[in-house]
């Protein structure tokens, strides 16, 4: 039976959820106001998606696509009415608003806690399904207790951002299995799913996913859940057969030097861990700048105020773990990163404010 819990109450019936707004905090009132809808019959939900690389839509997404995609994740981890979910995530966005549509899909529990970076310090009892991005695994894996919660989720799904090469081994290292998901607001959150190992991330498509690629080597998609017609991405993919994919990076930051195309966000992944002992904790991304001799060059983007004395040692040390024409041409430091509303770096606009 689909009941969520929120600050020791239960709420399971439409009318459940007619409650004062001003009682509750904004991810609550987005989760109220949600499933109220839902257990009313509601058809069609608008949703805007992320703005990861241009601006924000509106767009609107189905009931029956919202289903459908609850139902293809329930099989691919053969989920059903006994398991426990907890909502970490804002369900003002569409990786929140599906983890209420699973619990009413599957008929199961579901806790919602306010969307914190380390949102299992302070629940108790054991989850069999739990989606959270990746800082808020990192907080988690930091702390003792939120560690222990952790270990004991059975399916733990990462969405958001990819995640970092630290990461993956900390989660392998604590023997915790979870997976990397692939999707957008477009496909009502995730279409495919990789697990997470000492292994490259190889994505298997839920079940009822149909995949392809265009003449630029971009992924499309066709499948209940995402309407209709096929959804064309800008992910460039290497297709390994019918269902299952190796995610290469975004076409919009693919950068052509003097006709080597390069791959940003798999040079960051290569180039992380010396970035992140010369400049911890940090963020950073690798672009494209346009200049006269090759068309565009690749440069770096640091989070942080400039260190003269650490960029000649950060120079020597990435020409160790990049090939050379990986390397970046020029590294820029800004003391802020622009940012999408759900938190994702948005790089053009950090590079126009420089």
């Amino acid at each position: 039976m689909f009941r969520l819990h929120f600050e020791n109450q239960v709420y399971s019936k439409a009318e459940d959820f007619e409650v004062n707004p001003n009682d509750l905090p904004e991810f609550a009132k987005s989760a109220f106001s949600f499933c109220k809808s839902w257990l009313e019959g509601e058809k069609t939900f608008t949703q805007f998606t992320s703005g990861s690389t241009g601006a924000p839509k509106k767009i609107r997404i189905s009931r029956f696509q919202m289903e459908e995609s609850a139902k293809a994740t329930g099989a691919f981890f053969k989920t059903d009415s006994n398991s426990t979910l907890l909502c970490c995530l804002n369900p003002a966005y569409i990786a929140g608003k599906m983890m209420l549509v699973r619990a009413m899909v599957w008929n199961c529990e579901i806790h919602l806690v306010e969307p914190s970076s380390n949102p299992l310090s302070n629940v108790d009892g054991d989850f069999d399904f739990v989606a959270m991005v990746p800082l808020q695994v990192q907080a988690s894996l930091e702390d003792e207790r939120s560690l222990q919660k952790l270990k004991s989720i059975q399916q733990l799904i990462i969405g958001g951002a990819p995640i970092s090469s630290k990461l993956k081994a900390n989660l392998v290292e604590n023997g915790i299995k979870a997976w990397q998901t692939f999707g957008m607001t477009e496909t009502v959150s995730h279409i495919a799913l990789a697990e997470i190992g000492n292994k490259e991330l190889l994505y298997q498509t839920l079940p009822g996913v149909e995949i392809g690629q265009d003449s630029r080597g971009a992924l499309w998609i066709k499948s209940e859940m995402s309407g209709s017609d096929p959804i064309q991405t800008n992910d460039l993919i290497e297709l390994r057969s019918e269902t299952s994919f190796v995610w290469l990076g975004r076409v919009d930051f693919v950068v052509n030097s003097g006709g080597i195309k390069l791959f940003p966000e798999l040079i960051e992944q290569k180039s992380e861990e010396v970035i992140q002992e010369l400049f911890p904790g940090i963020s950073f991304f690798f672009m494209g700048e346009k200049e006269d001799a090759f068309g565009e060059k690749l440069v770096l983007f640091l989070e942080t105020l400039e260190s003269s004395s650490r960029v000649k040692i950060l120079k020597e040390r990435l020409s160790d773990v990049l090939g050379k024409y990986e390397l970046p041409k020029k590294i820029y430091f800004s003391p802020k990163f622009a940012r999408t509303e759900s938190g994702k770096i948005n790089r053009l606009a950090t590079f126009n404010t420089l």
